[in-house]
């Protein structure tokens, strides 16, 4: 292939050429415009290309246009390669662009991108769920215009990023707790990190709850204990008033005991994530057994009815359920007062639902109490509950059985009527 220069030498060559063979036949005026007439040709064709080219290029197709010939083939080819690679890159990184995006979007975190104006460049969609934005509408707004909470602009105008904000009330509806964080980066531009800490928040709360109500719980029976062996230490008590005291002293110990039992089967069910086991729970056994305990606590105190509707067993983890029916038939017991009705039954419905029902004829809850039954340490009377003997776990632990068995715990309450509790079994299982 000719080089550029050697093409140029060659028309010029041409055009020279032919006008000094026309001058010789038809004189010089002629020869002249041979001569130009020639090297006005590459002029032309190099016009008609470009014309071609601005065409390809404006319609944005450079690398579909023909190839023409000669000296603007090359530049074609290479114009298209450059086009070509161009258009490869560009795609390449809209493809790593849009990767980025949509790592930030599955982010359980609120992200938002600041440039050095604390303008909005980027945010996804659960820190729009946050602040109430919507990114087309506030794209390019500064920020401090569109969170107003004066805690925040602060932080903003401080300049002081080292340690995160916590902004509470926040979220569609003034639930949510947030913690956030601004990182710097780049020239002067700023990206936000926001985390729900709600749960967390909760979870802390409750963390400080249970301490202080299992130091509560505890320092009660161990004041009493130790009241009573100054009294036994101190005095010289007659054998019957001894015996006096150290049934006392008996019955605060084993309060003490069926506390810590409580907490150490909770701490096992709340740390077992597993599901519970698929064995064959034989229903009428536990019934039986259910019924001795009853009568054995209630002192013929009640009028117990134990009805097995159905033959039908439980697939599950025996000694946990066991537990969790009998804590629902000890608590109707021990809140029912005396000559009170308490009625235990075991069913499947018609959804091939297993359901063990616990109705009593005791003073019922309130409503506002209903949702918070299951709370470790709640009590809807607390004086009562000492007196009665519960630890105030009992409904905890159900609440955890029943969850590791896919069950419902159902209550149903009407003050001054008594009460219905329920565990509702998935007919996955009920054993064929």
């Amino acid at each position: 292939m000719l080089s550029a220069l050697t093409r140029f030498s060659l028309i010029i060559c041409i055009g020279f050429i032919a006008a000094f063979t026309v001058m010789s036949f038809w004189g010089p005026e002629w020869g002249i415009a041979a001569g130009i007439s020639v090297l006005s040709i590459p002029l032309v064709y190099s016009y008609i290309n470009l014309a071609r080219l601005r065409k390809y290029i404006l319609a944005d197709s450079v690398e579909n246009m023909p190839l023409p010939s000669g000296f603007w083939e090359e530049v074609f080819f290479r114009l298209q390669r450059l086009v070509r690679n161009l258009k490869q890159r560009i795609r390449s990184i809209e493809r790593q662009h849009d990767h980025f995006i949509e790592a930030f979007q599955v982010s359980p975190n609120g992200i938002l991108m600041l440039d050095d104006s604390d303008q909005i460049e980027w945010c996804n969609d659960i820190a729009e769920q946050y602040f109430g934005l919507i990114f087309k509408r506030d794209v390019m707004q500064r920020i401090n215009f569109l969170i107003r909470r004066p805690e925040f602009i602060q932080y903003l105008n401080k300049r002081n990023f080292d340690e995160p904000l916590l902004m509470e009330r926040m979220g569609p509806h003034g639930n949510l707790s947030l913690m956030l964080q601004a990182f710097p980066f780049g020239q002067k531009r700023h990206l936000l990190l926001v985390q729900d800490i709600t749960d967390l928040q909760k979870a802390d709360a409750m963390r400080r709850d249970f301490v202080a109500n299992v130091s509560h719980e505890m320092r009660t029976p161990i004041t009493v204990l130790m009241g009573f062996l100054e009294t036994v230490h101190s005095l010289d008590l007659k054998k019957e008033q001894q015996d006096q005291y150290f049934d006392m002293m008996m019955a605060q110990a084993q309060r003490m005991k069926s506390l810590v039992e409580d907490l150490l089967t909770l701490a096992n069910l709340e740390s077992n994530a597993l599901p519970a086991a698929n064995t064959v729970v034989k229903v009428e056994t536990l019934m039986a057994l259910l019924k001795n305990d009853a009568e054995a606590l209630s002192q013929g105190k009640h009028a117990l009815n134990f009805d097995l509707e159905s033959p039908q067993n439980l697939m599950g983890d025996e000694r946990e359920i066991l537990s969790a029916f009998s804590n629902l038939v000890s608590n109707a017991i021990r809140y029912t007062p005396d000559v009170g009705a308490i009625r235990v039954e075991w069913r499947v419905n018609d959804q091939g639902q297993g359901e063990f029902l616990v109705t009593d004829s005791g003073p019922g809850i309130a409503s506002e109490h209903l949702s918070r039954l299951t709370e470790r340490f709640y009590r809807v009377d607390r004086s009562r509950s000492r007196d009665t003997g519960g630890t105030g776990l009992g409904l905890a632990i159900v609440k955890h059985i029943a969850n590791r068995h896919q069950a419902q715990l159902l209550i149903e309450s009407t003050p001054g009527k008594g009460s219905q509790f329920m565990l509702r079994f998935p007919k996955e299982r009920i054993a064929a």
